[in-house]
Protein backbone atom coordinates (compact mmCIF):
# COMPACT_ATOMS: atom_id res chain seq x y z
CA UNK A 1 0.00 0.00 0.00
CA UNK A 2 1.11 3.68 -0.18
CA UNK A 3 1.44 6.15 2.07
CA UNK A 4 -0.93 8.74 2.16
CA UNK A 5 -0.61 12.14 0.68
CA UNK A 6 -0.01 15.81 2.64
CA UNK A 7 -3.62 16.28 1.87
CA UNK A 8 -4.46 13.41 3.11
CA UNK A 9 -2.74 13.97 6.53
CA UNK A 10 -4.26 17.90 6.41
CA UNK A 11 -7.50 16.72 6.66
CA UNK A 12 -6.63 13.57 8.65
CA UNK A 13 -5.57 16.14 11.52
CA UNK A 14 -8.35 18.53 11.32
CA UNK A 15 -10.79 15.85 11.51
CA UNK A 16 -9.45 14.44 14.35
CA UNK A 17 -9.29 17.94 15.65
CA UNK A 18 -12.97 18.29 15.41
CA UNK A 19 -13.58 20.09 12.19
CA UNK A 20 -16.33 18.60 10.17
CA UNK A 21 -17.38 21.46 7.61
CA UNK A 22 -14.57 23.55 5.59
CA UNK A 23 -15.80 26.78 3.86
CA UNK A 24 -14.46 26.69 -0.08
CA UNK A 25 -14.24 27.80 -2.77
CA UNK A 26 -12.88 25.11 -5.64
CA UNK A 27 -9.42 26.14 -7.31
CA UNK A 28 -6.26 24.38 -9.36
CA UNK A 29 -4.25 24.65 -6.16
CA UNK A 30 -6.53 22.63 -3.69
CA UNK A 31 -7.90 19.73 -5.88
CA UNK A 32 -5.94 17.52 -3.86
CA UNK A 33 -7.24 18.84 -0.54
CA UNK A 34 -11.01 18.30 -2.06
CA UNK A 35 -9.79 14.68 -2.61
CA UNK A 36 -8.62 14.16 0.79
CA UNK A 37 -11.80 15.84 2.25
CA UNK A 38 -14.28 13.31 0.62
CA UNK A 39 -12.17 10.29 2.18
CA UNK A 40 -11.58 12.17 5.68
CA UNK A 41 -15.62 12.58 5.70
CA UNK A 42 -15.50 17.01 6.10
CA UNK A 43 -18.13 18.59 4.53
CA UNK A 44 -17.15 21.27 1.90
CA UNK A 45 -19.60 24.65 1.74
CA UNK A 46 -18.65 25.90 -1.40
CA UNK A 47 -19.50 29.15 -2.17
CA UNK A 48 -19.47 32.21 -4.99
CA UNK A 49 -16.71 34.24 -3.87
CA UNK A 50 -13.17 33.55 -1.85
CA UNK A 51 -14.32 36.24 0.94
CA UNK A 52 -17.50 34.98 1.32
CA UNK A 53 -15.75 31.30 2.85
CA UNK A 54 -13.39 33.74 5.16
CA UNK A 55 -16.53 35.42 6.21
CA UNK A 56 -18.67 32.02 6.74
CA UNK A 57 -16.03 30.49 8.83
CA UNK A 58 -15.52 34.39 10.66
CA UNK A 59 -19.12 33.75 11.61
CA UNK A 60 -19.44 30.11 12.36
CA UNK A 61 -15.92 30.41 14.44
CA UNK A 62 -17.64 33.40 16.54
CA UNK A 63 -20.98 31.01 17.16
CA UNK A 64 -19.68 27.77 17.67
CA UNK A 65 -16.97 28.79 19.69
CA UNK A 66 -14.20 26.35 18.19
CA UNK A 67 -11.43 27.39 14.82
CA UNK A 68 -13.13 27.55 11.38
CA UNK A 69 -11.24 26.82 8.40
CA UNK A 70 -11.33 28.41 4.69
CA UNK A 71 -9.92 26.72 1.70
CA UNK A 72 -9.15 28.72 -1.33
CA UNK A 73 -7.32 28.23 -4.17
CA UNK A 74 -3.50 30.58 -4.30
CA UNK A 75 -2.81 33.65 -6.32
CA UNK A 76 -5.76 35.64 -7.09
CA UNK A 77 -8.29 33.21 -5.00
CA UNK A 78 -5.97 33.89 -1.72
CA UNK A 79 -6.30 37.61 -2.75
CA UNK A 80 -9.61 37.15 -2.91
CA UNK A 81 -9.89 36.16 0.55
CA UNK A 82 -7.24 38.14 2.44
CA UNK A 83 -9.51 41.20 2.69
CA UNK A 84 -11.74 39.64 4.85
CA UNK A 85 -9.49 38.04 7.41
CA UNK A 86 -9.77 41.61 8.53
CA UNK A 87 -12.93 41.68 10.01
CA UNK A 88 -12.30 38.22 11.68
CA UNK A 89 -8.73 40.25 13.48
CA UNK A 90 -10.48 42.96 14.50
CA UNK A 91 -13.77 40.58 16.02
CA UNK A 92 -11.21 37.93 17.53
CA UNK A 93 -12.59 35.57 15.50
CA UNK A 94 -10.48 31.79 15.71
CA UNK A 95 -10.56 31.51 11.55
CA UNK A 96 -7.56 29.54 9.74
CA UNK A 97 -6.80 30.35 6.36
CA UNK A 98 -5.57 27.93 3.95
CA UNK A 99 -4.99 28.74 0.48
CA UNK A 100 -3.04 26.60 -2.51
CA UNK A 101 -0.02 27.89 -3.25
CA UNK A 102 2.75 27.41 -6.35
CA UNK A 103 4.78 24.17 -5.61
CA UNK A 104 8.13 24.65 -3.86
CA UNK A 105 10.11 23.59 -6.61
CA UNK A 106 8.64 26.51 -9.05
CA UNK A 107 8.31 29.41 -6.91
CA UNK A 108 10.83 32.06 -8.56
CA UNK A 109 10.70 30.77 -11.69
CA UNK A 110 6.97 32.29 -12.65
CA UNK A 111 5.14 29.76 -11.65
CA UNK A 112 1.24 29.42 -11.79
CA UNK A 113 0.02 31.97 -9.73
CA UNK A 114 2.51 32.43 -7.89
CA UNK A 115 2.68 35.26 -4.98
CA UNK A 116 4.27 35.83 -1.96
CA UNK A 117 1.06 34.77 0.28
CA UNK A 118 2.14 34.94 3.68
CA UNK A 119 3.72 37.99 3.59
CA UNK A 120 0.34 39.22 2.12
CA UNK A 121 -1.63 37.59 4.85
CA UNK A 122 0.66 38.72 8.05
CA UNK A 123 -1.19 42.12 8.60
CA UNK A 124 -4.44 40.20 9.04
CA UNK A 125 -3.25 37.59 11.05
CA UNK A 126 -1.70 36.26 14.38
CA UNK A 127 0.84 34.24 12.92
CA UNK A 128 1.21 33.14 8.40
CA UNK A 129 3.37 30.93 6.72
CA UNK A 130 3.99 28.80 3.87
CA UNK A 131 4.12 24.65 4.80
CA UNK A 132 7.62 23.22 4.05
CA UNK A 133 6.67 19.44 3.39
CA UNK A 134 4.17 17.30 2.57
CA UNK A 135 5.27 15.79 6.23
CA UNK A 136 4.95 18.69 8.15
CA UNK A 137 1.31 19.69 7.51
CA UNK A 138 -0.15 17.51 10.58
CA UNK A 139 1.72 19.72 12.72
CA UNK A 140 1.30 23.09 10.24
CA UNK A 141 -2.71 22.23 11.04
CA UNK A 142 -2.40 21.80 15.10
CA UNK A 143 -0.63 24.90 15.11
CA UNK A 144 -2.80 26.99 13.38
CA UNK A 145 -5.80 25.48 15.18
CA UNK A 146 -4.45 26.14 18.40
CA UNK A 147 -2.62 29.69 18.03
CA UNK A 148 -6.25 30.55 16.01
CA UNK A 149 -8.27 29.78 19.71
CA UNK A 150 -5.43 30.62 22.28
CA UNK A 151 -4.90 33.82 23.63
CA UNK A 152 -6.98 36.97 22.19
CA UNK A 153 -8.53 34.32 19.22
CA UNK A 154 -7.75 35.88 15.67
CA UNK A 155 -7.45 34.25 12.20
CA UNK A 156 -4.21 32.23 11.11
CA UNK A 157 -2.73 31.57 7.17
CA UNK A 158 -1.20 28.99 6.15
CA UNK A 159 -0.46 28.59 2.56
CA UNK A 160 -0.07 24.48 0.67
CA UNK A 161 2.12 24.20 -1.82
CA UNK A 162 1.05 21.95 -4.25
CA UNK A 163 3.92 19.67 -3.91
CA UNK A 164 3.51 18.98 -0.35
CA UNK A 165 -0.04 18.23 -0.83
CA UNK A 166 0.77 15.51 -3.58
CA UNK A 167 3.57 13.92 -1.99
CA UNK A 168 3.69 11.05 0.19
CA UNK A 169 4.40 11.75 3.74
CA UNK A 170 7.13 9.41 4.91
CA UNK A 171 6.93 7.22 8.12
CA UNK A 172 4.68 8.42 10.95
CA UNK A 173 5.05 11.94 10.74
CA UNK A 174 4.29 14.03 13.75
CA UNK A 175 0.60 15.58 13.68
CA UNK A 176 1.28 18.39 16.89
CA UNK A 177 0.18 18.40 19.98
CA UNK A 178 -2.66 20.58 22.02
CA UNK A 179 -1.95 23.68 23.09
CA UNK A 180 -0.86 24.22 26.84
CA UNK A 181 -4.02 24.94 29.51
CA UNK A 182 -4.28 28.91 29.27
CA UNK A 183 -3.02 31.05 32.19
CA UNK A 184 -5.59 32.91 33.69
CA UNK A 185 -5.16 34.95 37.08
CA UNK A 186 -3.93 33.94 40.49
CA UNK A 187 -6.44 33.63 43.41
CA UNK A 188 -4.67 36.39 45.14
CA UNK A 189 -3.91 38.30 42.16
CA UNK A 190 -7.80 37.80 41.28
CA UNK A 191 -9.05 38.78 44.79
CA UNK A 192 -6.85 42.35 44.29
CA UNK A 193 -8.07 43.20 41.72
CA UNK A 194 -11.94 42.77 42.38
CA UNK A 195 -11.56 44.58 45.70
CA UNK A 196 -10.09 47.05 43.85
CA UNK A 197 -12.54 47.52 41.24
CA UNK A 198 -15.46 47.10 44.04
CA UNK A 199 -13.74 49.99 46.03
CA UNK A 200 -14.95 52.46 43.50
CA UNK A 201 -17.68 54.28 43.52
CA UNK A 202 -18.69 53.92 39.73
CA UNK A 203 -16.96 50.50 38.52
CA UNK A 204 -17.15 49.21 35.12
CA UNK A 205 -16.11 46.42 33.30
CA UNK A 206 -15.59 47.02 29.39
CA UNK A 207 -15.19 43.97 27.51
CA UNK A 208 -13.53 43.05 24.19
CA UNK A 209 -15.11 41.47 20.84
CA UNK A 210 -13.64 37.87 22.48
CA UNK A 211 -16.72 38.21 24.71
CA UNK A 212 -19.49 38.99 22.84
CA UNK A 213 -20.34 35.43 22.11
CA UNK A 214 -23.29 33.80 23.43
CA UNK A 215 -21.11 31.56 25.68
CA UNK A 216 -18.99 34.94 26.27
CA UNK A 217 -22.01 37.20 27.31
CA UNK A 218 -23.41 34.62 29.04
CA UNK A 219 -20.04 34.76 30.88
CA UNK A 220 -19.85 38.92 31.35
CA UNK A 221 -23.56 38.08 32.81
CA UNK A 222 -22.23 35.80 35.40
CA UNK A 223 -19.64 38.42 36.63
CA UNK A 224 -22.07 41.37 36.66
CA UNK A 225 -24.45 39.27 38.71
CA UNK A 226 -21.92 38.01 40.77
CA UNK A 227 -19.49 41.32 41.71
CA UNK A 228 -22.86 43.99 41.13
CA UNK A 229 -20.44 46.06 38.61
CA UNK A 230 -21.80 46.82 35.46
CA UNK A 231 -19.95 44.68 32.47
CA UNK A 232 -20.28 46.05 29.11
CA UNK A 233 -19.45 44.49 25.64
CA UNK A 234 -18.23 46.80 23.07
CA UNK A 235 -17.65 45.58 19.26
CA UNK A 236 -19.61 47.71 17.20
CA UNK A 237 -17.68 50.10 14.81
CA UNK A 238 -19.55 53.05 16.30
CA UNK A 239 -17.38 52.37 19.78
CA UNK A 240 -19.20 54.27 22.76
CA UNK A 241 -21.75 55.91 19.84
CA UNK A 242 -22.99 51.80 19.45
CA UNK A 243 -26.86 52.41 19.31
CA UNK A 244 -27.23 48.93 20.36
CA UNK A 245 -25.75 50.36 23.82
CA UNK A 246 -28.64 52.85 24.03
CA UNK A 247 -27.66 55.60 26.00
CA UNK A 248 -24.16 54.23 27.27
CA UNK A 249 -22.14 56.70 26.27
CA UNK A 250 -23.75 59.23 28.94
CA UNK A 251 -22.47 56.64 31.50
CA UNK A 252 -19.02 55.94 30.85
CA UNK A 253 -17.21 59.38 31.43
CA UNK A 254 -18.54 58.95 34.83
CA UNK A 255 -16.70 55.88 36.06
CA UNK A 256 -13.94 56.23 38.02
CA UNK A 257 -12.46 53.00 38.16
CA UNK A 258 -12.38 50.86 34.83
CA UNK A 259 -11.26 46.89 34.48
CA UNK A 260 -10.41 46.56 30.22
CA UNK A 261 -10.94 42.89 29.69
CA UNK A 262 -9.31 41.97 26.63
CA UNK A 263 -10.89 45.66 25.20
CA UNK A 264 -8.46 47.95 22.93
CA UNK A 265 -7.98 51.16 23.67
CA UNK A 266 -8.71 52.35 20.32
CA UNK A 267 -10.73 54.62 18.47
CA UNK A 268 -13.96 52.86 19.75
CA UNK A 269 -12.64 54.13 23.24
CA UNK A 270 -11.31 57.85 21.39
CA UNK A 271 -8.57 56.17 22.14
CA UNK A 272 -8.98 56.37 25.82
CA UNK A 273 -10.73 59.88 26.12
CA UNK A 274 -14.00 58.33 26.14
CA UNK A 275 -13.14 57.89 29.93
CA UNK A 276 -13.12 60.84 32.10
CA UNK A 277 -10.16 62.53 33.53
CA UNK A 278 -10.38 61.06 37.00
CA UNK A 279 -10.87 57.06 36.10
CA UNK A 280 -8.50 54.63 37.18
CA UNK A 281 -7.93 51.83 34.83
CA UNK A 282 -6.88 47.89 34.91
CA UNK A 283 -6.31 45.78 32.33
CA UNK A 284 -6.13 42.05 31.31
CA UNK A 285 -4.53 41.57 27.57
CA UNK A 286 -2.72 38.62 26.03
CA UNK A 287 -0.84 41.09 24.05
CA UNK A 288 1.88 43.09 24.44
CA UNK A 289 1.22 45.75 22.20
CA UNK A 290 -2.14 46.26 23.42
CA UNK A 291 -0.55 46.76 26.94
CA UNK A 292 1.56 49.31 25.20
CA UNK A 293 -0.77 51.12 23.57
CA UNK A 294 -2.82 51.54 27.03
CA UNK A 295 0.08 52.54 29.53
CA UNK A 296 0.62 55.36 26.19
CA UNK A 297 -2.96 56.27 26.44
CA UNK A 298 -3.49 56.63 30.29
CA UNK A 299 -0.20 56.81 31.68
CA UNK A 300 -0.43 56.74 35.65
CA UNK A 301 -4.15 56.32 35.51
CA UNK A 302 -3.27 52.62 34.33
CA UNK A 303 -2.65 51.39 37.70
CA UNK A 304 -2.56 47.03 37.03
CA UNK A 305 -1.82 45.62 34.39
CA UNK A 306 -2.12 41.24 34.01
CA UNK A 307 -1.02 39.66 30.78
CA UNK A 308 -3.32 36.68 30.91
CA UNK A 309 -5.60 34.66 28.80
CA UNK A 310 -8.65 36.96 29.25
CA UNK A 311 -11.19 33.73 29.52
CA UNK A 312 -8.91 32.35 31.82
CA UNK A 313 -8.65 35.24 33.49
CA UNK A 314 -12.31 35.58 33.75
CA UNK A 315 -13.08 32.53 35.03
CA UNK A 316 -10.26 33.47 37.98
CA UNK A 317 -12.07 36.87 38.84
CA UNK A 318 -15.41 35.58 38.55
CA UNK A 319 -14.80 33.23 41.22
CA UNK A 320 -13.38 35.85 43.53
CA UNK A 321 -15.85 38.32 42.58
CA UNK A 322 -18.25 39.31 45.91
CA UNK A 323 -21.56 41.34 45.47
CA UNK A 324 -21.38 45.05 46.08
CA UNK A 325 -24.02 47.67 45.81
CA UNK A 326 -23.72 50.26 43.06
CA UNK A 327 -24.80 52.24 39.75
CA UNK A 328 -25.54 48.61 37.50
CA UNK A 329 -29.28 49.83 37.65
CA UNK A 330 -27.93 53.19 36.37
CA UNK A 331 -25.83 51.77 33.86
CA UNK A 332 -28.30 49.06 32.35
CA UNK A 333 -31.29 51.67 32.23
CA UNK A 334 -29.52 53.87 30.10
CA UNK A 335 -28.48 51.12 27.66
CA UNK A 336 -32.01 50.15 27.27
CA UNK A 337 -32.93 53.18 26.91
CA UNK A 338 -34.49 54.09 23.49
CA UNK A 339 -36.83 57.02 22.48
CA UNK A 340 -39.85 57.20 22.66
CA UNK A 341 -40.52 58.89 19.55
CA UNK A 342 -39.48 55.77 17.80
CA UNK A 343 -42.93 53.67 18.71
CA UNK A 344 -44.69 55.75 16.36
CA UNK A 345 -41.78 56.58 13.77
CA UNK A 346 -42.95 57.02 10.12
CA UNK A 347 -41.30 57.97 7.27
CA UNK A 348 -41.88 61.60 6.22
CA UNK A 349 -43.29 60.52 2.80
CA UNK A 350 -45.95 57.78 1.30
CA UNK A 351 -44.16 54.70 -0.53
CA UNK A 352 -41.54 54.80 1.93
CA UNK A 353 -40.67 53.14 5.39
CA UNK A 354 -38.79 54.56 8.49
CA UNK A 355 -35.70 51.72 8.70
CA UNK A 356 -37.91 51.41 12.57
CA UNK A 357 -40.87 50.29 10.90
CA UNK A 358 -38.59 47.93 8.61
CA UNK A 359 -37.17 46.33 11.74
CA UNK A 360 -38.84 46.50 14.89
CA UNK A 361 -41.94 43.78 13.59
CA UNK A 362 -38.50 41.02 13.31
CA UNK A 363 -38.36 41.28 16.43
CA UNK A 364 -41.26 38.69 16.70
CA UNK A 365 -39.59 36.63 14.96
CA UNK A 366 -36.57 36.24 16.63
CA UNK A 367 -37.79 35.71 20.56
CA UNK A 368 -39.89 32.96 18.92
CA UNK A 369 -36.79 30.96 19.40
CA UNK A 370 -33.99 30.35 22.25
CA UNK A 371 -31.49 29.57 19.66
CA UNK A 372 -32.32 33.06 17.27
CA UNK A 373 -29.50 34.34 15.41
CA UNK A 374 -29.51 38.12 14.84
CA UNK A 375 -27.41 39.03 12.01
CA UNK A 376 -26.40 42.83 10.95
CA UNK A 377 -24.36 44.23 7.96
CA UNK A 378 -24.28 47.71 6.46
CA UNK A 379 -23.78 51.45 7.33
CA UNK A 380 -26.83 53.73 8.74
CA UNK A 381 -29.28 50.99 8.21
CA UNK A 382 -27.32 48.43 10.02
CA UNK A 383 -27.06 50.82 12.94
CA UNK A 384 -30.75 51.15 13.17
CA UNK A 385 -30.79 46.96 12.73
CA UNK A 386 -28.68 46.75 16.23
CA UNK A 387 -30.65 49.39 17.94
CA UNK A 388 -33.93 48.17 17.50
CA UNK A 389 -33.44 44.23 16.90
CA UNK A 390 -31.90 41.92 19.89
CA UNK A 391 -31.72 37.70 19.82
CA UNK A 392 -30.03 35.14 21.63
CA UNK A 393 -27.33 35.00 19.17
CA UNK A 394 -25.86 38.28 17.23
CA UNK A 395 -22.82 38.60 14.35
CA UNK A 396 -22.16 42.02 13.39
CA UNK A 397 -19.27 43.09 11.25
CA UNK A 398 -17.40 44.30 14.45
CA UNK A 399 -14.77 46.82 15.08
CA UNK A 400 -13.52 46.35 11.48
CA UNK A 401 -16.47 48.80 10.16
CA UNK A 402 -16.48 46.71 6.66
CA UNK A 403 -19.78 46.10 5.43
CA UNK A 404 -20.73 43.29 2.70
CA UNK A 405 -20.27 39.73 5.31
CA UNK A 406 -24.40 39.66 6.04
CA UNK A 407 -25.28 36.84 3.36
CA UNK A 408 -22.17 34.66 4.24
CA UNK A 409 -22.81 35.17 8.26
CA UNK A 410 -26.54 34.59 7.90
CA UNK A 411 -25.29 31.35 5.99
CA UNK A 412 -23.34 30.65 8.50
CA UNK A 413 -25.69 31.05 11.37
CA UNK A 414 -28.03 28.74 9.61
CA UNK A 415 -25.69 25.69 9.86
CA UNK A 416 -24.51 26.68 13.37
CA UNK A 417 -28.16 26.79 14.56
CA UNK A 418 -30.20 24.20 12.18
CA UNK A 419 -33.47 25.11 14.00
CA UNK A 420 -33.54 28.56 14.86
CA UNK A 421 -34.74 31.88 13.16
CA UNK A 422 -31.91 33.96 11.55
CA UNK A 423 -32.72 37.35 10.75
CA UNK A 424 -30.18 39.40 9.08
CA UNK A 425 -30.72 42.79 8.18
CA UNK A 426 -28.78 44.60 5.44
CA UNK A 427 -28.79 47.57 3.54
CA UNK A 428 -28.85 47.58 -0.20
CA UNK A 429 -24.88 48.39 -0.82
CA UNK A 430 -23.87 45.55 1.31
CA UNK A 431 -26.39 43.22 -0.32
CA UNK A 432 -24.97 43.77 -3.71
CA UNK A 433 -21.57 42.64 -2.33
CA UNK A 434 -22.03 38.93 -1.76
CA UNK A 435 -25.72 38.65 -3.76
CA UNK A 436 -24.93 35.62 -5.40
CA UNK A 437 -23.94 33.94 -2.53
CA UNK A 438 -28.11 33.10 -2.69
CA UNK A 439 -27.05 30.15 -4.75
CA UNK A 440 -24.93 28.86 -2.17
CA UNK A 441 -27.75 29.07 0.23
CA UNK A 442 -30.09 27.58 -2.32
CA UNK A 443 -27.59 24.73 -3.13
CA UNK A 444 -26.81 23.71 0.21
CA UNK A 445 -30.19 24.30 1.50
CA UNK A 446 -29.79 27.40 4.11
CA UNK A 447 -32.90 29.44 4.71
CA UNK A 448 -33.15 32.84 6.63
CA UNK A 449 -34.78 36.00 6.41
CA UNK A 450 -33.08 38.99 4.68
CA UNK A 451 -34.44 42.31 5.64
CA UNK A 452 -32.65 44.72 3.16
CA UNK A 453 -33.09 48.63 3.76
CA UNK A 454 -33.29 49.71 0.28
CA UNK A 455 -32.36 54.04 0.26
CA UNK A 456 -31.14 53.77 -3.57
CA UNK A 457 -27.62 55.26 -1.93
CA UNK A 458 -24.38 54.55 -0.02
CA UNK A 459 -26.12 56.25 2.90
CA UNK A 460 -23.73 56.27 5.62
CA UNK A 461 -21.15 58.12 2.76
CA UNK A 462 -24.42 60.17 2.07
CA UNK A 463 -24.68 61.43 5.32
CA UNK A 464 -20.83 62.11 5.91
CA UNK A 465 -21.10 64.14 2.81
CA UNK A 466 -23.98 66.08 3.67
CA UNK A 467 -22.75 66.94 7.17
CA UNK A 468 -19.59 68.18 5.95
CA UNK A 469 -20.08 69.70 2.81
CA UNK A 470 -23.60 70.34 2.03
CA UNK A 471 -26.56 69.15 -0.25
CA UNK A 472 -25.07 70.46 -3.63
CA UNK A 473 -21.78 68.68 -3.15
CA UNK A 474 -22.57 64.66 -2.92
CA UNK A 475 -21.31 62.55 -5.69
CA UNK A 476 -20.69 58.79 -5.73
CA UNK A 477 -23.08 57.54 -3.54
CA UNK A 478 -26.57 56.70 -6.19
CA UNK A 479 -27.41 53.59 -6.42
CA UNK A 480 -30.80 52.03 -8.19
CA UNK A 481 -33.43 51.30 -6.18
CA UNK A 482 -32.94 47.83 -7.82
CA UNK A 483 -35.47 44.55 -7.40
CA UNK A 484 -33.07 42.72 -4.80
CA UNK A 485 -36.08 40.56 -4.18
CA UNK A 486 -36.25 39.39 -7.77
CA UNK A 487 -32.55 39.01 -7.48
CA UNK A 488 -33.82 36.22 -4.74
CA UNK A 489 -36.11 34.39 -7.07
CA UNK A 490 -34.05 33.93 -9.90
CA UNK A 491 -31.30 32.30 -7.73
CA UNK A 492 -34.21 29.91 -6.07
CA UNK A 493 -34.84 32.39 -3.09
CA UNK A 494 -38.15 34.03 -1.84
CA UNK A 495 -38.65 37.33 -2.59
CA UNK A 496 -41.29 39.93 -1.76
CA UNK A 497 -41.14 44.11 -2.26
CA UNK A 498 -42.19 45.87 0.53
CA UNK A 499 -43.15 50.09 0.85
CA UNK A 500 -46.49 49.80 3.54
CA UNK A 501 -46.52 48.44 7.27
CA UNK A 502 -48.96 46.20 6.19
CA UNK A 503 -47.12 44.62 3.13
CA UNK A 504 -44.34 43.98 5.75
CA UNK A 505 -46.10 42.46 7.92
CA UNK A 506 -47.70 39.73 5.29
CA UNK A 507 -44.15 39.54 4.15
CA UNK A 508 -42.50 38.40 7.10
CA UNK A 509 -43.77 35.12 8.14
CA UNK A 510 -44.26 34.27 4.33
CA UNK A 511 -40.91 34.30 4.33
CA UNK A 512 -40.25 32.64 7.22
CA UNK A 513 -42.52 29.86 6.11
CA UNK A 514 -40.50 29.31 2.72
CA UNK A 515 -38.10 27.41 4.32
CA UNK A 516 -35.95 28.99 1.64
CA UNK A 517 -33.33 32.00 1.59
CA UNK A 518 -35.57 34.96 1.35
CA UNK A 519 -35.26 38.35 0.80
CA UNK A 520 -37.63 40.82 1.93
CA UNK A 521 -37.03 44.22 -0.32
CA UNK A 522 -37.87 47.69 1.97
CA UNK A 523 -38.32 50.37 0.51
CA UNK A 524 -37.12 52.74 3.05
CA UNK A 525 -36.16 56.74 4.26
CA UNK A 526 -32.66 56.86 4.11
CA UNK A 527 -32.21 58.35 7.34
CA UNK A 528 -29.00 58.85 9.59
CA UNK A 529 -27.89 56.12 11.72
CA UNK A 530 -29.44 56.77 15.39
CA UNK A 531 -27.66 59.13 17.62
CA UNK A 532 -29.45 57.87 20.97
CA UNK A 533 -29.27 60.13 23.69
CA UNK A 534 -31.24 61.36 26.74
CA UNK A 535 -30.72 64.75 26.48
CA UNK A 536 -29.07 64.61 29.93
Amino acid sequence: MTSPRGADLLAQTLKAAGVARIFTLSGNHIMPVFDACLSAGIELIHVRHEAAAVHMADAYARLTGRPAVALVTGGPGHANAVGALYTALMCDSPVVLLSGHAPHGEIGRGAFQEMRQADMAAPTCKAAWTAASADSLGQDMTRALNLAASGRPGPVHVSLPTDALDARIAGNPDSGTSSAAADGLSTPLSGALMQWLGAGRRPLVLAGPLFLSRAGRAALAALEDAAGVPVVGMESPRGVADPSLGAFAEMLPQADRVLLLAKRVDFTLKFGNALGPQCQVAQIDPDEPEIARARKAFGERLVTVHKADPTAALTSILRAARKQSGWKGEVRAAIAYRPAAWDGARASRSGLLHPVEVLRPAQALLDSHPDSVFVSDGGEFGQWAQACLNAPQRVINGPAGAIGPGLPFAMAARLASPHAPVVAAMGDGTFGFHAMEIDTAVRHGLPFVALIGNDARWNAEYQIQLRAYGPERKIGCELLPSDYHAVAAALGGWGARVSTAAELAAALPAAQASARPAVINAIIEGLAAPMVSRGV
